[in-house]
């Protein structure tokens, strides 16, 4: 899963601190506003308030990141996924995915929504996810909803 720099396992936990809170942005600003041109002023919005935040940690150092929302009691809403580049395709974005699926059921929910970049829409299908609706453009970029019972 993980190559030989960076074998040492990963750490995912809620988000405890303001510096903790501004790591996980600064991962977010990394991937979506500086390699996917969202323009910052879309990536912070006034849900990241109300959010349960979560981190993947390694070596202390945060390189994934992720939120939950619940809007309805019973629903998740899982989003701003992101895991630094250097760390893609090696298991970080599913332990936050799993970590965030536990935290919901945790809080009592039962399904969870995300909104998928169309190009990872295979990501949350192996993690059982299935589409729902049409596709849709967000922030300039092709978007699918996808649905998992919890």
């Amino acid at each position: 899963m993980a190559d030989s720099s960076n074998a040492d396992p990963i750490t995912v936990k809620l988000v405890e601190t303001e510096a903790e809170l501004e790591s996980a942005i600064g991962v977010r600003f990394r991937v979506f506003v500086a390699e996917q041109n969202v323009p910052a002023e879309e990536e912070l919005d006034e849900a990241d308030a109300a959010a349960t935040h979560v981190i993947a940690l390694h070596h202390g150092s945060i390189v994934g990141t992720g939120r939950l929302l619940s809007r309805d009691p019973a629903v998740a809403i899982i989003g701003r996924m992101a895991v630094d580049k250097s760390w893609r395709r090696q298991g970080v974005g599913g332990l936050i995915l799993e970590f965030l699926e536990d935290e919901a059921r945790t809080q009592g929910m039962r399904r969870s929504v995300l909104h998928a970049q169309e190009y990872v829409k295979s990501f949350y299908a192996a993690h059982g996810y299935q589409e729902h609706g049409d596709p849709f453009v967000e922030v300039d970029i092709p978007h699918i909803e996808m649905r998992k019972d919890l």
